[in-house]
């Protein structure tokens, strides 16, 4: 079974890069926004308000992964394509309620549904490009080895 995602690092001084083996890949987006140097590399190009936006950001951001993939960085690989999931999921959240606030502030009661068709073919838009991304033969090999070398250790 592979290890949990680890919360307790010192995120704040881990150079994720140089130290690969204190990478955990965790489930779905977990660590997105922690991990080092790559939050800092790919966080400024994510973007997803309009279709078009989307599109450059998700092309940025799957430029990057097979940069990564170039460089022989699973970490980088993974960190792109938690950032397409993260630009699907939260281009979804935003389809589906004004403001991208699923709760109200209140009462924490769920939030009216609605359906922004922008928001919808922006998610669309990431949702093509995570797929290739976690779906590319040399980061599910990449993917599994790391596992096998950092993760799967009792």
């Amino acid at each position: 079974m592979a290890k949990a995602f680890d919360y307790t690092l010192d995120f704040e001084h881990t150079d994720f890069r140089r130290h690969p083996e204190l990478y955990t890949v965790g489930r779905g987006e977990q660590g997105v926004l922690l991990v080092e140097p790559y939050k800092s590399e790919i966080l400024p190009h994510w973007r997803f308000k309009t279709p078009e936006i989307a599109e450059e950001s998700s092309e940025i951001i799957y430029r990057m992964f097979l940069e990564y993939k170039e460089a022989d960085d699973f970490v980088g690989m993974d960190m792109a394509r938690k950032f397409l999931q993260m630009g699907y999921t939260r281009a979804r959240r935003y389809t589906n309620h004004k403001g991208g606030r699923k709760y109200s502030k209140e009462n924490g009661k769920v939030l009216p549904y609605t359906n922004d068709p922008v928001k919808a073919e922006a998610a669309a838009i990431f949702k093509e490009k995570w797929f290739e991304a976690k779906e590319d033969a040399d980061y599910l090999r990449m993917k599994q080895k790391h596992r096998a070398l950092y993760e799967n250790k009792a």
